[in-house]
Parts: structure tokens; C-alpha cells; sequence
């Protein structure tokens, strides 16, 4: 079931520019199936049953996460984000440091001078990147004996994502943003293959998108429509929720494409899908960065509900089924 294969996927560590493990092993699952995979000179992956697939499913597999730009003179260490995350949602996160030699190094992201018996000031201070470090899992006290530890300026860091299913069908995972999708699609192509064979279809698994230049790289030229598979949002104002599957009417970048919403909530009511439709003000997708290129396609996006996106995440089975059945029926809407 998609649980597993987003636990999988949310196991190797991928924050943007750092994607070619999980690549790999999605290439190593599909190409034991029998498909034919295509990874793209930008790190994307390509999947199609045809050879001019003219409707593509995209899913992002890059993460939020980190990497050094600083050793400091007492051996910890400073970051730069990789992607937009608030600083307070990672804070006390344990993490590991990947050096380019290929060694690891577990850490914790902390504020500086974190012991409330020393820092009277701790609940007053603003969360900012200048001002929190890395505290690394290692007797290093400069930045000498940091360095000599093989751990140097351009390190990626890995946040733990803690994933967890509870009994009551929540998962609780960061980067639920985007695996869960990526996930999903693992799961439609490995299990599904017989129904979606002969569909003009292709999958498209993005490496760029927290960054903001995932698409439109790689995907086909042949492709008439795209169909975002992309976390859905859940805040004041919103309809999303983690046990439905969320229908984007509009983002930041703009609104989706109108006949694709209405195929998709069609075939939501007909199938019997929990749905919700949504306005995103502080959102964009591959789709958005595919139209700002002036593709000449149409772009719909859906995707379960996550709950404090960017964050702790968490999303319901419920919302991940509906989201994958819904993209099975679009699919299969396409059938020629």
C-alpha cells in the first residue's frame, strides 16, 4: 500500500541537490518491474507508457533540509536553508552531517546559548538562522578540530524525519511534502501497471521543486496536460483536511486550469472521493513553474491534506487514498 512506499522514500535522505539515492532507488523498483526509466541531465526522473505520453502525474522527491556555510571558532556549526522552512519548527531537530569523504556525524539543531539556567532570555528570542547552530555528536571545541573531522563548508545536513503511522491512520513524518505524493505514484506504477499500460501517460518525479526550478525540466515534449500530485494545505481559510483529497482552484502563481477542475471534481462526486476545493495564498508547484516557462499546457494540482506544512507535517491514509484514486481515475479518463 502507498504507506509503505512513502516510509520507504521518506527514509533516504533527499533535500534539494541531494537526490541522487532516492533516484536510484526508484529507477532500481521500477526497472525491476519491467518499465523502461529515463533520468533527465538535471537528476528528474521520467516514466511513460508511451512514447508521445500527452498526460504526465509529477510528484517532487526534493526535501527541505540544510547545508554548512560556516564552521565557527568553537567547532559548531552554521547553516543555510535549503528551501523555505521557519527555523523554530526544526529547533531541538536531531540531524546528521554527510561529508563529502562519505562519513556521518549525528548533530542538533539548537538556538545559541540554549540552557535556560544560563540564557534567561530563551523564550524571548527570535528563531533566526543567524542566530542557531549545529551542535555536532563529536569532542570538537574549535574549528580546527571540526575541520579535521573531514566536516567542511558545502556538507548537506539531514534532518530526522521521525515518520510514524499511528493506529488511528495518521502518518506523522516530516516531508510529507512531497513523498507522500511521490509515494502514492510509487505505489499506482507498481500496482496498477495493467490498468494505466495503455494510457498516453507518463510519471514524472521532480528534484528541484523546494528550491523553485523543478519543472519544467525534463518532462515531454509530446505532453498535453499536467497533473500535479503536490501536498494539499490546511490552515484559517482553507478547506483542506488530512483525511480528503485537496483540488487547487488557485495559488500564488495563479488559478489551475478550469476544464481540468472540472474533470477532476467530477470524477471525484462520481467516484465518491472526500474532496475539498481550495484557494492556496502562499503556495506554488511544479505546474506554476512550468506555466512561468511558457509551456503550452494545462496544469491541474491535488494532493491529501498535510497538516502544518513546512514543519512537523502529518496527513491521514484517508487523504492518501483518496488522492491516489482520484489520480486513477483521471488516468484512466484519458484512455483513448
Amino acid at each position: 500500500m502507498s504507506v509503505d512506499y512513502i516510509r520507504d522514500l521518506v527514509n533516504i535522505p533527499s533535500p534539494s541537490g541531494f537526490t541522487q539515492d532516492i533516484i536510484k532507488y526508484l529507477s532500481k523498483q521500477l526497472m525491476n518491474n519491467g518499465y523502461a526509466v529515463q533520468v533527465t541531465n538535471k537528476g528528474s526522473l521520467l516514466v511513460t507508457m508511451s512514447d508521445k505520453p500527452q498526460f504526465v502525474v509529477a510528484s517532487h522527491i526534493d526535501t527541505l533540509g540544510g547545508m554548512i556555510s560556516w564552521i565557527r571558532s568553537d567547532g559548531t556549526l552554521e547553516l543555510t536553508q535549503i528551501g523555505g522552512w521557519p527555523p523554530n519548527n526544526f529547533e531541538g531537530e536531531y540531524l546528521t552531517i554527510q561529508t563529502e569523504s562519505g562519513k556521518s556525524f549525528r548533530g542538533t539543531f539548537l538556538l545559541d546559548n540554549p540552557a535556560v539556567h544560563a540564557n534567561q532570555e530563551i523564550s524571548k528570542t527570535e528563531r533566526k538562522m543567524q542566530g542557531m547552530h549545529v551542535r555536532i555528536d563529536a569532542q570538537t571545541q574549535s574549528r580546527e578540530e571540526t575541520e579535521n573531522l573531514g566536516i567542511s563548508i558545502g556538507d548537506y545536513i539531514f534532518f530526522d524525519p521521525r515518520f510514524e503511522v499511528t493506529d488511528t491512520g495518521f502518518i506523522k513524518s516530516r516531508f510529507m511534502d512531497d513523498k507522500a505524493c511521490a509515494g502514492i505514484l510509487l505505489d499506482i506504477l507498481l500496482n496498477h501497471k495493467e490498468e494505466i499500460k495503455t494510457i498516453p501517460a507518463g510519471f514524472f518525479f521532480s528534484n528541484y521543486e523546494e528550491v523553485g526550478h523543478g519543472a519544467p525540466a525534463g518532462l515531454p515534449n509530446t505532453m498535453k496536460e499536467l497533473l500535479i500530485a503536490d501536498m494539499g494545505v490546511i490552515g484559517d481559510k482553507i478547506n483542506g483536511k488530512e483525511s480528503a483529497v485537496s483540488i487547487c482552484v488557485k495559488d500564488s502563481s495563479g488559478p489551475y486550469d478550469l476544464e481540468i477542475r472540472r474533470e477532476l471534481v467530477a470524477l471525484a462526486r462520481e467516484k465518491m472521493i472526500l474532496h475539498t476545493l481550495d484557494v492556496f495564498p502562499y503556495y506554488s508547484s511544479d505546474g506554476s513553474m512550468a506555466l512561468r516557462a511558457g509551456l503550452d499546457i494545462r496544469v491541474g494540482l491535488i494532493g491529501p491534506g498535510v497538516s502544518a506544512s513546512h514543519g512537523v507535517e502529518r496527513t491521514h491514509v484517508k487523504g492518501v487514498l483518496a488522492t491516489k484514486t482520484l489520480i486513477l481515475a483521471w488516468l484512466k479518463n484519458k484512455k483513448q
